[in-house]
């Protein structure tokens, strides 16, 4: 399904004039973003500038004021294949205490896959085995959930996204809180993804290992695209240009700003979330 030849399909997403309102407060305002086949996309910025309302929005979890968004060419609100995609959310624990093996997290994975009640097919397990072995865990995929670092956690929940087989990932701030050996390996088994075809929209407040996976980087700022264009580094994205926190960097926005946008003066209320 994945590496095929490039050819007049349609964006993978699009959203058009996308507004998300939170408790009648604006959090997305006017947004347009186009992402196409085998891109591999980074959403940064400051915390409530808006980048995880945005994925959000991307696969429905958080309707559109106004506006609209298109998956593989198809209205969201019309969109079925939903093995197409895979989601992975900003959250702590693969399982939230709950007695369960990693393989059995992993193996939900394949519902979208699936007839209701009907057994795990060979390929679905083979699917399952690749899964684990591209985020490095087959050595424990009889192990419980809950014996897992955080940053296993998030392999697992990356597992149980690429089980499912997507062609377009988004992932919610995947390193938040990881350590780097977790980081690597997460970035390794993007890279994977990535060589296979697959499109990658990846939230991320610092870049790290995943680096030298980005095509393009995608700045946040108060509801609004503040950047799109190359990619750029952790260091960039935080100098006052882009209403980040001076650090020890010494950056030079001037080679960067033909590509920023037009931005408004902050939304009344950000979001809560980054």
């Amino acid at each position: 399904m994945l590496n095929q030849e490039p050819g007049n399909e349609p964006a993978v997403i699009t959203v058009q004039d996308g507004s998300v309102l939170i408790d009648g407060r604006p959090v997305l305002r006017h947004l347009n973003l186009t992402i196409n086949r085998g891109e591999f996309v980074v959403l940064m910025g400051a915390n409530g500038s808006g980048k995880s309302t945005l994925v959000r929005a991307m696969t429905g979890l958080r309707p559109l004021a106004r506006g609209s968004v298109q998956l593989f060419g198809t209205e969201l609100s019309r969109f079925r294949e939903w093995h197409r995609l895979g989601y992975v959310p900003q959250r702590p624990s693969a399982a939230a205490g709950v007695p369960t093996s990693v393989w059995e997290v992993v193996a939900s994975g394949r519902l979208t896959r699936r007839r209701p009640l009907r057994p795990k097919s060979a390929a679905d397990r083979a699917a399952i085995t690749n899964a684990l072995e591209v985020v490095g865990l087959a050595d424990r995929s009889r192990h419980a959930v809950t014996t897992l670092s955080g940053g296993q956690h998030q392999r697992v929940l990356i597992a149980r996204a690429l089980a499912g087989e997507p062609e377009l990932i988004l992932l919610d701030e995947p390193t938040a809180g990881v350590d780097l050996p977790n980081q690597e390996a997460l970035a390794q088994a993007l890279k994977v993804l990535k060589e296979r075809g697959a499109t990658v929209v990846l939230v991320a407040h610092e870049i790290g290992p995943m680096a030298p996976l980005i095509d393009r980087s995608v700045v946040m700022r108060d509801g609004q695209i503040a950047y799109d264009g190359a990619p750029l580094t952790d260091a960039d994205v935080h100098t006052p240009l882009f209403g980040g926190t001076h650090d020890h960097h010494h950056t030079h926005p001037e080679q960067f700003t033909d590509h920023l946008l037009n931005v408004s003066s902050p939304v009344d209320s950000p979001e809560v979330t980054p």
